[in-house]
């Protein structure tokens, strides 16, 4: 690889190989574009040990230099250890840090005053969340201050969140780009878990108050549906939202825990009735992106961030009554699930990877001085345009 390739730090992740959720997931897919494309990439990887032996090791894979740090900690504080750890790291490093998330924004000003060039994805408004107790949000609040400030660049995955983080940093310094997704899988087969195709609803989400979990269980246990409605997250013993929600739970729900087989929960998408996404916080959401790939109905708590992915031709709830009516028309009119699910498939081509990669690679080419290059792919150019626009229209 030539020396004076660009060269790019990815921050804020657990690492890849993805194995944890969204940010990883990306991370992984943006490294694999990027380094096809002649870049040095470097992804920083955590692992936790109970006793440190050697604390920043490195490896290559598919061309990708993976970064492991080594902390001594568990929870809350090995995050903190590691991206102090990370922020020290690529400080000496040079090139272009993209940072993905606020949680370790109190060491993007020491980052910045080494000269480093920062671009972060501010991901949702985590301090809005009512899980976490007043003392947590405060920092998150902070967190996304010092994070806006420090960073020569902000990315917002939603146009609600550019409008959010238009009161911290002028507009020219934000671009939007979402999530992305892909098609699904030609061949997958029938349904797991004893399913049946088109005879459930399915929710995929942590279950916590902010994602409406008990509202969605409550409202289809009103009566007896004849269809299953299929909670995927895990319940944890002593959790009164959890102990909530199980209490709420009719014969007809099924809770079979968090399942993290890709292809199981691309098949439980594929072959439901409807989705369910009750999320009141954050921007593009990376499920209910690959629901739309799955030309899912979507029944979804109606918020701008909710409507804004996944458009006007699905179906919103506000309460437990507008959830119940939505949930009884899409078990009942079979004429406006399929045009829901025919919508889906249309809106998901707003998020196509490629597109969204290559709106990030020019915004990473932007902030690291390197040059601007032309699109690979005939008509990526308006694409990444609509992208980086917002994703209006």
């Amino acid at each position: 690889m030539p020396a004076d390739a660009p060269t790019l730090l990815i921050l804020g992740t657990r690492g890849i190989p993805a194995a944890h959720g969204g940010f990883e997931t990306f991370a992984e897919r943006l490294a694999l574009y990027l380094a096809g494309r002649g870049w040095r990439v470097g992804v920083y990887c955590q692992r936790e040990v109970e006793r440190v032996r050697d604390r920043v090791s490195t490896r290559t894979w598919n061309g990708i230099e993976l970064i492991t740090v080594e902390v001594a900690l568990r929870g809350p504080a090995a995050t903190l250890a590691f991206d102090a750890l990370c922020a020290h790291n690529a400080a000496a490093r040079g090139g272009v840090c993209l940072v993905l998330g606020y949680n370790g924004a109190a060491f993007l000003p020491y980052l910045r005053a080494r000269g480093a060039k920062i671009l972060t994805n501010m991901d949702g408004i985590e301090w809005r969340r009512p899980k976490w107790p007043l003392p947590v949000r405060a920092f998150f609040y902070l967190s996304e201050w010092i994070a806006a400030w420090s960073s020569q660049r902000l990315v917002a995955d939603h146009p609600a969140i550019a409008d959010h983080l238009a009161r911290r940093r002028p507009r020219s310094a934000i671009a939007t780009i979402p999530y992305g997704g892909d098609p699904p899988a030609a061949d997958l087969g029938p349904p797991p878990l004893g399913l049946e195709p088109g005879r459930y609803l399915v929710s995929i989400a942590r279950i916590e108050p902010d994602n409406n979990i008990l509202t969605l269980v409550e409202a289809f246990s009103r009566k007896p549906r004849g269809m299953r409605l299929v909670v995927l997250g895990t319940l944890k013993v002593g959790n009164a939202y959890h102990r909530a929600v199980e209490d709420a739970a009719g014969l007809e729900v099924l809770m079979p825990g968090a399942i993290y087989d890709p292809e199981m929960v691309q098949s439980l998408r594929v072959h439901a009735r409807a989705y369910l996404h009750g999320h009141t916080v954050g921007g593009t959401n990376p499920s209910l992106v690959e629901a739309l790939w799955a030309g899912n109905a979507v029944i979804g708590h109606d918020n701008p961030f909710n409507r804004g992915t996944a458009g006007d031709g699905q179906f919103y709830f506000t309460d437990g009554d507008s959830c119940a009516a939505a949930i009884e028309r899409v078990l009942t009119d079979d004429d406006a699930v399929a045009a829901a699910s025919a919508a889906a498939r249309k809106q998901a081509e707003r998020f196509r990877w490629d597109d969204i990669l290559a709106a990030y690679e020019d915004e990473l080419r932007r902030v690291g001085g390197y040059p601007r290059l032309s699109r690979v792919r005939p008509g990526a150019e308006a694409s990444q345009a609509r992208a980086t626009a917002g994703i209006e229209g």
